[in-house]
Order: structure tokens, then C-alpha cells, then sequence
């Protein structure tokens, strides 16, 4: 591994430094453009707001773009040279085809056609009669050049007022209602694009009141100056001329007709029609009940024509799982019309997803404690089971595994095999009947699951779980997703250990303790708030918060045993109360690069029958999703140092309380290949003893953070994210006090992962 380090480390330093040499490519009699700046000055008697940003938007227009730079140099620009003008060999030539640029050159600059091209976006702006010159900074010797803009901004003009201007037709009414809801105001700078959101913004208003033909194109505005000479203007709304007549009038809904079994390019053959709720479901066939399908419609008969209810109707019969295309039809009813309303017949046609489907998927998998091995997935789905909508999955799982290492543990075996199914309903099955519109973005899901899983470590254990859970999942807007787990219980049987394992446990009272109660019975509920997937800034978070509470209400029933603990059936059962938030905040760079933050707390307490947390319960660091420089489960507990020689001794390394934090500055390197630099801090501890040296939390934990810093390269294909990273640590708390910053680059983590880590 360390020479195909070495011999990448050479590759990348030999491909910036000679990409740094680019002047002895450059003809004569030509200067490389290396950039453009801007100089705003504002008139001594001007008020102007966000120069800042009116900068900004200058910048943007500026034409041609220099070449591009990476850390000050110009690869791009090497590579297009290196092909056109030497003898390059195949990878120059690769490079040239993925990041080669035709040079930029001060010849193709013209000033003049940029200066007018500034000037009328200024005028756009409100900034007429603005000075504007240029000039340019030459370099000769390094055979660049720079062009600079001078502008000088004049006192913008302003808005006094902003009025329709009347006509006879009722339609103006509706406009004058409109201009007193309009963001522009008394006291606005003239802006050419703010007049474009206006009209933007009443065309959808008035859809959104029926106008079903209205366009935005129908509106126009007039600046009257001529009332004022201190640079205020009148600001006028009027329809342009011969707009059509049904254009002006509002259009009800007279028919919904629901096709739930619609076969895109199948033969017409004869329907029935079922008329439920006000609405007409035809379909040859039932293939879903209109009882169950009417709640995800919120177009109604005699309402007012709506792109927001279309919108919700489409968005939420799309959240069911059983159609594959969800398409809305409006046609006009022409002899319904009358002198104030026309009318409309909504379409919808729902084409289904095959009822039935399997997919397999075969893994190799290699783990941190390396274990290796195939692991294949079978998932069965049948939709719209009992013409609902419902959907079951039955999932079936076996892995093999055998550890590859050196010593006496190579040749140990893990084997899985796993059945489980989860039966959804796309609706609440709650005792309390909601209204139709209590849930106005989408419908809730219903979710009952149930998993058998055996996991067999040679020379060690059997461990036989059994899950099942029952709970709701609602998506309350764009961003905000809840999932309640009511009832959620886990089954543990230690089935055939061995004596080697019993010793384990008898060595370490807290991992005895935390395999002891082995039912786990409680409630799970989780917030989501996803702003990642916002397009419209630069600053953006993400927060989940899980609340997982177990054994408080069957200790409320629950006879007392001997000892004095609460069972069900002579069972033990956990009693702990565990919390944590995973928040992370990115700040787009530029469309391409991103800093991208998390930070994660999580706190596990266990009460009554519980002294310790169960072990699939506590916490881990370390890992491809956790602090990268340290392999899975190897970091912590607090300063923990395990036994070189002891490859268990991942049962140690756990806690009930995890701090984490993380920092990574993504960047494109050319098409879909993405790099990262990243640093990485976090640890686990327990906030009471263990019989862990060094594993209790304390005053001093800043102190005993595991901290890595690497790099990485990710395979981004449409959302699809192959991720390889490399992290080196710099702090590990396991060494002695005063040696803890190891800075040990020597021996960097590789890191294999699906996705991007946070």
C-alpha cells in the first residue's frame, strides 16, 4: 500500500508542477487573460444599497471567463497545450479530453461591447447615466494581462408609486387586490428582475384563484418620470391589448374522473364507473378500492381550478408505492361556460407498478476486523396487496464471512442468515379518525415489521434475534419527516457459547451485564429536518433527533422476581432512555464545492432494571462514518488502550455517551470524479464505570478525542456516491498523556464506504 501511495503522491505533484509551466506555450504576440476586476464607486450625493451584491452580479458578465485555476495553477490550460503542441502520451491525452481549456487571450476581450453590456444591466438595475471606462494591466514578461472596469454609480431611481392602470373590465379589481400584496413598495430602486418576479408572482396567485388560462405574458409595466425631477418614478400595471376573454375568467371544476389502472398506450376497452365521494374512479376492474384512494385526491368537484391542489394530488399519490406515472389532465367544457365562469373536467391517470417484483443483490463485503466474505439479498415486494395500496416486502439475507489475518484468529467464520417482512399501509391505522385535511402535504404511512435473524461466530456464540416494530412515518412539508415506533421490541438469545466466550463474559462484568436482559421493549421516535436538498442557498442544515425510551411502560404491569427486578413471563426486561441529535450545516462555494459540518451527541441512561445499556444499544466510534483515521469500533472508550494481541477486544470499546464533530471541504476534480480534504474529532466514554481503564467521562474530555485528518476521492453518478478516503491520525487518546499527538501519516486508514459520510 505504500508504494501505490508513494507512486499516486509523485503522479499528483508531477501533474501541478508541470502544469505551472504554460508561459513557454503562449505565442508572442498574445497575453493569457488571468482576470477581471471591478471598481464600484458611488456619487458623493447616491445612496445605494448592496453594492456588494450589485458587484457580484457584474462579475457574472463578464466575457470570456479566464481560464480556470487549482491552488493558482492551470492544469487545464497545460494539458490543451501539452496535446496541441507536443508529442503527448496517453495520459495527457485522457487529461486533455477530461479537464483540457482552450486558452483565453486579452485579443478576444472586447471592452467596448462589455462596457455597454455593463451599462444596461445598471440601467436594468435604476442606475441611468452611470460613467464606466476600462483598461488594462499588462504583464509582459509573464505574458498576462489583466482588465480593469471603473464605474461610477449615479443616485438609483426610485419608486413613488405603484397602481393598475384602470380599464372598464371587472378583471382590474382582481389586479388592484394583487399590487397591495406586491413585495415592491413605495421607496424601491427600479429593478427590471423584481418586475419579472411580479409578474411571476400574480400569474401564480391568480391560478391559483382559477384563472386556468392567464399568463404572465398578459401583464406589463410603464415607468412614468415625467411627474418628478429628483430621479422618482410612477410605476404603472396594465393587460396588454386583445388578451383573450377566457383568459380573464376564473374556471371551476365541474368533473374529477380518477383512472386507477391506466395502461399507458394499451387499447380502450369498456370501463365501469364507481362515483364515490363526489368523484367518478373508473376502471375495468377494481385494482384499488376508491374508499382508499380517495384521500390521497384533494381536487374537488366545485372548487376553483388550482395548480397547488394538482400539485398535492400528484405529490401524494406519488408517496403511495403502487403507480409508477401519476398524470393530470384539465379539459375545458365549453358548453358549460357562462358570462363568469367556464368550467373544467380533471383527468387523472395513475399508471401502476408491476404488481410483483423480486430483486437479489450480491455483495463482497471486508470489514474492519477483517472479516471478508459474499452476502446475498433477496427482497420479494407485492403491491397493492388488498387494493389499498399496501405494500410487503419479505426480505431474505445470508452472509459468509471468514477473517483473512495473520495468527492464530485467521480462519474464523461468521456466518448470517436473516428473514424478515414489512407489511406498509399508506394511511393511519390509529382508533382516532383524522379529517381529510389534517394532513395537508401528505398522507401517513402505517409500518408493521418483523425480522428473525441468527448470527453465528465460530469459537464464540450464537446470537438468535427476533424485531418486530409498529409505527407511523409522516412527511410534514418538503423538509420535515416524523417516524413514531409506538411499539418496538427486540428478542436476544445467546444461543452455544463457547467456553472461550463465557470466560469473556465472566472477565468483564459489563459486558456480561449488558448481554444479561435480552428484551428489549419501548418506544422510538425520530425528527427529521433535511434542508440539504434546498436549491435556492448557499447556507443550508440537517438535524435528526432520535428519543428511545424502553421498559417504562411494562414496568408499570410487570411483576417483580426474585430479585427484585420487573419480567414478563420470568423475563428481564432493559429500562434505559437514550437520546441524540446528528446536526450538520454545508455552505456552498460554488455550485461544485461545498464546506460540509456535522456534529453529533447521544446520551444513553439506564434506570431501573438496568445498570449498564444493552449492547446493541451502546455507542462506537470510528469508522467509515465516524472519525475515519481510526478503524471501526477501535477509538475509545475515553483513553481505553486494548491489548495488541486481543482481536475481542471490540466488546470493550463502547459507551453510553458519544461526542463527534466533523469538517470537509468538497471540491470537483473533472466530470463525476469529486475530491475532499476532511478532519475528523470524536470519541465514546461512559458516564460510570465499566471496569474499562480510562473509559469514564470526565471534566477532561477535550482532552481525550480521538482526532484524524485525510483525503478522499468520490464517484458521484446522479446521487450514487462510491467513496474511497484516506485519514491519518493526529490525536489518539489511547497513548500515554504528553504522547497523544501522534501525527502518523505513516500508517493512514483506508476507508471503503457507499455514500457521502455526512
Amino acid at each position: 500500500m505504500s508504494i501505490s501511495r508513494s507512486v499516486l503522491a509523485i503522479v499528483v505533484a508531477a501533474m501541478f508542477f508541470t502544469s505551472c509551466n504554460v508561459q513557454k506555450y503562449i505565442p508572442e504576440d498574445e497575453l493569457l487573460l488571468d482576470a477581471y476586476k471591478i471598481e464600484v464607486n458611488v456619487d458623493s450625493a447616491a445612496t445605494v444599497k448592496d453594492v456588494k451584491a450589485l458587484k457580484a452580479e457584474l462579475q457574472k458578465v463578464l466575457n470570456p471567463e479566464p481560464n480556470s485555476k487549482i491552488l493558482g495553477l492551470q492544469p487545464g490550460l497545460y494539458y490543451h497545450y501539452k496535446v496541441k503542441k507536443d508529442s503527448a502520451g496517453f495520459i495527457s491525452r485522457f487529461l486533455e479530453r477530461k479537464i483540457g481549456e482552450e486558452p483565453v487571450y486579452l485579443s478576444q476581450v472586447e471592452e467596448e461591447g462589455t462596457r455597454d453590456i455593463l451599462r444596461n444591466r445598471l440601467e436594468n438595475r435604476g442606475f441611468f447615466f452611470s460613467g464606466i471606462t476600462s483598461g488594462v494591466d499588462r504583464d509582459t514578461a509573464a505574458q498576462r494581462a489583466t482588465v480593469k472596469y471603473n464605474i461610477q454609480l449615479p443616485q438609483p431611481y426610485t419608486m413613488k408609486t405603484y397602481t393598475v392602470d384602470r380599464d372598464s373590465i371587472p378583471f382590474y379589481d382582481v389586479l388592484e387586490a394583487q399590487v397591495k400584496e406586491s413585495p415592491i413598495k413605495v421607496g424601491s430602486r427600479f429593478d427590471l428582475s423584481a418586475m419579472k418576479l411580479e409578474r411571476e408572482r400574480i400569474d401564480q396567485n391568480l391560478k391559483n384563484k382559477g384563472y386556468y388560462n392567464f399568463n404572465s405574458g398578459f401583464l406589463i409595466f410603464q415607468a412614468d418620470t415625467n411627474q418628478y425631477d429628483n430621479r422618482k418614478f410612477d410605476l404603472f400595471l396594465k393587460l396588454k391589448k386583445d388578451v383573450p376573454s377566457k383568459s380573464v375568467k376564473p374556471y371551476k371544476v365541474s368533473k374529477v374522473n380518477i383512472y386507477p389502472h391506466h395502461i399507458v398506450g394499451a387499447d380502450s376497452v369498456a370501463h365501469d364507473t364507481t362515483r364515490y365521494n363526489d368523484k367518478n374512479f373508473i376502471q375495468d376492474i377494481e385494482f384499488f378500492k376508491p374508499k382508499r384512494l380517495d384521500p390521497f385526491i384533494v381536487i374537488e368537484e366545485g372548487d376553483l381550478y388550482s395548480p397547488k391542489k394538482s400539485k398535492g394530488t400528484s405529490r401524494r399519490l406519488g408517496t403511495i408505492g403502487a403507480y409508477k406515472f401519476v398524470n393530470i389532465e384539465y379539459n375545458e367544457i365549453k358548453e358549460e361556460a357562462n358570462d363568469s365562469l367556464n368550467f373544467l373536467e380533471a383527468n387523472i391517470f395513475l399508471s401502476p407498478l408491476s404488481k410483483r417484483s423480486i430483486r437479489a443483490e450480491l455483495q463482497g463485503v471486508t470489514k474492519s476486523n477483517d472479516f471478508a466474505g459474499p452476502n446475498l439479498g433477496v427482497t420479494f415486494s407485492n403491491r397493492n396487496l388488498f387494493k389499498g395500496g399496501e405494500v410487503l416486502n419479505i426480505n431474505a439475507t445470508a452472509a459468509y464471512e471468514v477473517q483473512i489475518a495473520s495468527g492464530d484468529q485467521a480462519g474464523l467464520t461468521s456466518t448470517e442468515f436473516a428473514l424478515g417482512a414489512d407489511l406498509i399501509f399508506p394511511r393511519l391505522l390509529f382508533p382516532y379518525k383524522f379529517d381529510k385535511d389534517f394532513f395537508d402535504y401528505s398522507v401517513p404511512k402505517t409500518k408493521i415489521g418483523v425480522e428473525v435473524d441468527l448470527l453465528t461466530r465460530s469459537q464464540l456464540y450464537s446470537l438468535l434475534t427476533f424485531t418486530t416494530n409498529f409505527g407511523y412515518i409522516w412527511q410534514a412539508n418538503k423538509y420535515v419527516t416524523h417516524e413514531l415506533d409506538p411499539i418496538s421490541i427486540n428478542y436476544v438469545n445467546l444461543l452455544n457459547e463457547s467456553e472461550e466466550f463465557m470466560q469473556i463474559r465472566m472477565d468483564n462484568p459489563f459486558l456480561d451485564n449488558s448481554f444479561e436482559q435480552q428484551l428489549i421493549a419501548g418506544s422510538i421516535y425520530s425528527f427529521t429536518y433535511n434542508g440539504l436538498i434546498r436549491t435556492d442557498r448557499r447556507s443550508m442544515f440537517y438535524v435528526n433527533t432520535i428519543l428511545d425510551v424502553a421498559g417504562n411502560s411494562l414496568s408499570l404491569v410487570a411483576p417483580e422476581n426474585d430479585e427484585g427486578n420487573g419480567a414478563i413471563f420470568g423475563q428481564e426486561f432493559a429500562q434505559y432512555v437514550k437520546a441524540d441529535v446528528d446536526f450538520r450545516y454545508h455552505y456552498l462555494l460554488s455550485e461544485d464545492s461545498r464546506i460540509a459540518t456535522r456534529f453529533f451527541a447521544g446520551l444513553g441512561k439506564p434506570y431501573g432494571n438496568s445498570d449498564v445499556m444493552p449492547f446493541s444499544k451502546q455507542y462506537f466510534s470510528g469508522g467509515a462514518y465516524s472519525v475515519r483515521a481510526f478503524r471501526t469500533r477501535s477509538l475509545g472508550p475515553g483513553t481505553y488502550d486494548p491489548p495488541q494481541d486481543d482481536n475481542r477486544s471490540f466488546f470493550d470499546q463502547s459507551g453510553n455517551l458519544r461526542l463527534e464533530a466533523n469538517v470537509e471541504y468538497r471540491f470537483p476534480i473533472f466530470n463525476y470524479i469529486k475530491g475532499a480534504v476532511f478532519a475528523d474529532a470524536g470519541n465514546v466514554w461512559n458516564t460510570t464505570g465499566n471496569g474499562v481503564e480510562g473509559g469514564e467521562f470526565t471534566s477532561n474530555f477535550i482532552n481525550e478525542l480521538g482526532i484524524g485528518a485525510g483525503a478522499g476521492v468520490r464517484v458521484d453518478i446522479q446521487g450514487f456516491v462510491i467513496r474511497f478516503d484516506l485519514a491519518a491520525p493526529l490525536h489518539d487518546p489511547s497513548e500515554p498523556e504528553g504522547e497523544r499527538w501522534v501525527n502518523d501519516f505513516t500508517s493512514p486508514v483506508f476507508n471503503f464506504a457507499i455514500g457521502y459520510p455526512f
